[in-house]
């Protein structure tokens, strides 16, 4: 099996690239070529083969074909943040370049059956005006140009699938913790920085209020996610696209997790300063119905402390799934 995993220098795709390495498989068959694309790659584990350059490229997409991989995990994107800034780059990378590769993948597909494609997208593509509680009815309304374009690119990988070009398995990502403390170009990363100042002992502002809700899950948990998607039966749902299952929170309830786990008084260290425009996005999340998603395997971290545990590990701890 040829597997690829787009955006894999990046926080989620490092995750997802770690974790086929240790496997060697997915789904019970062995992976022959384990390939990474991103704008810049870093040190790749032993036997992976490194695709470095622009993805919307000739070259990278050339390259790409001549693989012909029969999975892609495509993560590459420009994140909520810097995409409302930059509505153009936004449209190269997150929209015109996921539809080359879309094409790419379709044409060089070798075997029996379509290339599968597993294709993070964003819990963005919800509008901020929820109802009391998200269904698979709830209409789609994304706030920002970001979640606009995944949702553009949901309905035409489920375009693809029908088709029968592409095996397509779109997934709406919550706000996965903890990334690096440095610049992301997400607006939702004081969820993160909260998580690493507290387990530092460390004073940290927060742009929402102690009540404010939102939908979480670890990066160890996401690439488990992104891979079990894979090979999950699907072929009865016509949309191809599934929110994960998730921990719903409040800010409240992720600083007493990591009082308790740190030894911290969390509520001495974290400082709330609403931004309302911030909290209107990324803090009034209601609970979701997950029984779908959770009917095709996907999982959740458990409990606070758990997401907490497992957010903060070191990279190199194994897995406790």
């Amino acid at each position: 099996m040829r597997v690829l995993v787009t955006g894999a220098g990046g926080f989620i795709g490092a995750h997802v690239l770690a974790l086929l390495h240790r496997q060697g498989q997915i789904g019970g068959q062995r992976i022959g070529t384990l390939a990474a694309a991103d704008q810049r790659l870093g040190m790749l584990p032993d036997g992976v083969l490194g695709l470095e350059g622009d993805l919307g490229s000739d070259e990278v997409l050339a390259r790409i074909a001549a693989l012909a991989p029969d999975v892609c995990f495509h993560l590459a994107a420009v994140p909520g943040g810097a995409a409302e800034a930059d509505p153009a780059l936004s449209r190269r990378v997150n929209l015109d370049t996921t539809l080359d590769l879309f094409d790419t993948l379709a044409a060089a597909g070798t075997g029996a059956a379509p290339p599968v494609v597993v294709y993070a997208s964003t819990i963005a593509v919800y509008g901020s005006a929820l109802p009391e509680v998200v269904t698979p009815h709830t209409p789609l309304r994304p706030p920002l140009i970001y979640g606009a374009h995944k949702l553009g690119c949901e309905v035409l990988l489920a375009d693809f699938s029908r088709r029968g070009r592409l095996d397509g398995r779109a997934l709406r990502l919550p706000g996965i913790v903890a990334r690096p403390r440095a610049p992301s170009g997400l607006v939702s990363a004081f969820m993160s920085e909260l998580l690493h100042a507290l387990a530092a002992g460390e004073p940290v502002t927060l742009p929402v209020g102690p009540q404010a809700t939102a939908w979480w899950m670890s990066a160890r948990r996401c690439a488990w996610n992104l891979v079990h998607a894979a090979t999950m039966p699907v072929d009865n749902d016509p949309a191809r696209a599934w929110p994960l299952p998730v921990l719903h929170l409040s800010m409240d309830d992720i600083v007493q997790a990591l009082s308790a786990e740190f030894g911290v008084d969390g509520q001495a260290l974290v400082r709330h300063a609403p931004q309302p425009a911030v909290e209107a996005v990324f803090g009034r999340y209601p609970p979701l119905d997950d029984r779908i998603p959770r009917a095709l395997g996907l999982r959740d971290d458990g409990d606070a402390r758990a997401l907490v545990c497992r957010a903060l590990a070191p990279a190199g701890e194994a897995d406790d799934f």
